[in-house]
């Protein structure tokens, strides 16, 4: 899987570094090794030829010099037993060989004159430099990997007050006092988040001051309605005033919910008590000869009751409306809520009427826009289907 975020392609790259890293330390530890046994098998070579020179010339073993180069000679007979044992059985007891015995490095010269079998003392030197080199560029990389880490880590706290914002929570600061990018970033978004939180509350501020100063109007004029002699003209009033408290009554809600400044109080429900308390928000005598309710499997919904009932609610209100004999039935079965009622199929998809004030004769246009907005807090969806000269509406 490819690495997607910007932590993970950081770490991909310094560990990609640091392992090209470890494997040049390795090869040129490798390399140096090499060079020096190359240099060593040439002076062991070398010093084989001094002596049988010396030899030649002195008809001894020069002491000294092997002394001087760190050899000594092998003396004891059980172990020289042993070595040749060794490389016989490695096929290397030849006039000249070297090898590895028992971590030492042992030389055999048998030649026409004398035979020796010496040790050469001279350890490999150990790359101090180049480890310390290579621990500096180890170490440096280390920390301008922490120190980039540690640049990123204010644009981790900027998604999380980012998250905490699209959640509904106004009340967030992401001010920064340094000079980078990200710091730029986030001050910006701090500047769009105070724009946004000013813009809601003037928002809210106007509705509820004109839902204020509308509710005393209108309950004068419903009043003054009630003094009039022509019943015509009285019930005329009483639908404009019915209509203009049902307008405010919108509005409240539509507020309530696209502000998301509610905490929800999510319970677990029976669907049919949910029904139940919707009926009853609707405030029609005799409910039964509308609404006919069919309970094939009660099931339990984890939702916030006052708003999930207003769904229901406003799913009835607008079926009773909009069908041709007044009547509607409510299907429960199988986790999920049908409403069905008689009438011609809608002339628009579905999603149109979503919209708020959408053109409605019978209404405002806002109660599907209040469905559809509590629906998505709730993570649910609306489905719409026509059949049989009937409208579905489902809640899954």
């Amino acid at each position: 899987m490819f690495a997607t975020s910007l932590r993970s392609k950081i770490n991909l790259v310094f560990s990609i570094t640091l392992l090209l890293l470890a494997i040049l330390f390795t090869v040129s530890i490798k390399y140096d090794r090499n060079k020096l046994e190359e240099h060593t098998a040439a002076q062991e070579r070398a010093m084989s030829h001094y002596l049988y020179m010396y030899y030649l010339k002195h008809g001894e073993i020069d002491k000294a010099y092997l002394a001087a180069q760190n050899i000594s000679v092998i003396t004891d007979k059980g172990k020289i037993v042993q070595i040749e044992r060794y490389f016989k059985d490695k096929g290397k007891l030849k006039r000249y060989a070297v090898d590895t015995y028992h971590l030492k490095r042992i030389i055999i010269i048998n030649n026409d004159r004398f035979k020796l079998i010496l040790e050469n003392k001279n350890k490999m030197q150990y790359p101090l430099k180049r480890v310390i080199v290579f621990s500096i560029v180890f170490l440096l990389i280390i920390l301008l990997y922490l120190w980039i880490i540690k640049s990123l880590r204010p644009l981790s706290e900027l998604k999380n007050k980012i998250q905490t914002f699209s959640q509904g929570n106004l009340d967030i600061s992401c001010k920064s006092d340094k000079k980078d990018e990200i710091a730029e970033v986030a001050n910006e978004f701090d500047h769009a988040v105070t724009m946004i939180r000013e813009l809601l509350q003037s928002r809210q501020l106007f509705l509820r001051a004109i839902m204020h100063e509308l509710k005393t109007p209108i309950a004068k004029g419903r009043l003054v309605s009630e003094m009039l002699h022509d019943e015509k003209n009285k019930a005329r009033m009483h639908s404009i005033f019915e209509r203009l408290n049902l307008l405010i009554d919108e509005f409240a809600k539509i507020e309530k919910i696209t502000s998301k400044n509610f905490e929800l109080t999510i319970k677990p429900y029976k669907m049919s008590d949910l029904l139940e308390a919707s009926i009853d928000m609707l405030m029609i005598e005799n409910p039964k000869r509308l609404i006919t309710t069919e309970i094939k499997q009660d099931y339990i919904l984890d939702v916030d009751f006052e708003l999930f009932t207003l769904v229901i609610k406003n799913l009835l209100d607008n079926s009773v409306k909009y069908s041709l004999d007044k009547h509607v039935t409510v299907v429960i079965d199988e986790n999920k809520l049908e409403i069905i009622n008689r009438g011609e199929a809608l002339k628009e998809p579905l999603e149109n009427y979503f919209e708020p004030f959408h053109t409605s004769k019978k209404g405002l246009g806002l109660g599907l826009y209040i469905v559809k907005s509590i629906l998505d807090i709730h993570q649910m969806e609306l489905d719409y289907r026509h059949e049989d000269s009937k409208n579905i509406f489902t809640v899954v």
